[in-house]
């Protein structure tokens, strides 16, 4: 769908994964570390696999999370072992899972980048005097340290995460808190993220603007043309698309 003006809004909330920040870089850095510690010789050329396997997440466990369904290691560990059957690696208890995070998360954290159009459009709608904000699927704490990391500390304030009300997006209570906090009318509020049902439509359902950002590249699931049109919301490829589509010029 050809972006179209929405005219004047009072503020921006922002996911934090794949929108702001280079998730999907930084996991290629943490499942090559992976693959180094714990699979087969030769796993570690086929991170591209991974890559895709472990975003896909097929079984559904980090919505279940995000759902209050599952705990976060529960549903780490479970992704951990889906992704050792897939690729050939043994299977990890919980006492072996601990050491395992730490090698995941060690070069999860060490591959966090932001987005370069992220970071001059936060610039460019600070400066028009609009309020931005975040709003993740991910703890609090632990996306305020990944936007202080890329930059984004202290301009980008980190509003509500899954532990926030204790469930996380597509619920529309997570939405409205996060236009409450950020001090806007959720009609006047855009919301942009990376994923088309939980992120745009979602926000869009809860009366918020939803806008989807479809980056180039490989997409965590795939979406068919008739579920983009049936969610109805303004589609952008980059962040540098929105400020015409804010009426910023």
């Amino acid at each position: 769908m050809a972006p179209t003006s929405i005219g004047p809004v009072d503020g921006v909330l922002f996911d934090v994964d794949d929108t702001l920040v280079d998730t999907r870089g930084a996991f290629v850095h943490a499942l090559a570390a992976v693959a180094g510690a714990y699979l087969p010789a030769g796993a570690a050329d086929r991170v591209d696999e991974m890559l895709a396997a472990w975003r896909a997440d097929t079984g559904g466990h980090y919505r279940a999370y995000t759902r209050g369904e599952l705990g976060f290691v529960e549903q780490r560990l479970l992704r951990a072992n889906q992704l050792h059957e897939l690729f050939g690696g043994p299977a990890l208890s919980e006492a072996d899972f601990a050491a395992w995070d730490e090698v995941f998360d060690a070069g999860f954290v060490a591959g966090w980048r932001a987005h370069e159009d992220a970071s001059v459009l936060v610039d460019r709608l600070l400066a028009a005097g609009l309020p931005v904000g975040a709003l993740s699927n991910a703890g609090v704490a632990y996306q305020e340290n990944k936007l202080a990391r890329t930059g984004f500390g202290g301009r980008v304030p980190m509003l509500v995460g899954v532990d926030t009300l204790g469930v996380g997006k597509p619920d529309p209570a997570v939405f409205l808190e996060a236009a409450r906090r950020l001090g806007t009318d959720p009609a006047r509020t855009v919301y942009v993220g990376d994923e088309l049902d939980i992120d745009a439509a979602a926000a869009a359902a809860a009366g918020l603007v939803g806008i989807w950002l479809d980056r180039p590249g490989g997409r965590r699931v795939h979406v068919h043309d008739r579920e983009v049109a049936a969610a109805g919301v303004p589609v952008i490829t980059t962040l540098a698309e929105l400020p015409a589509l804010l009426g910023l010029g």
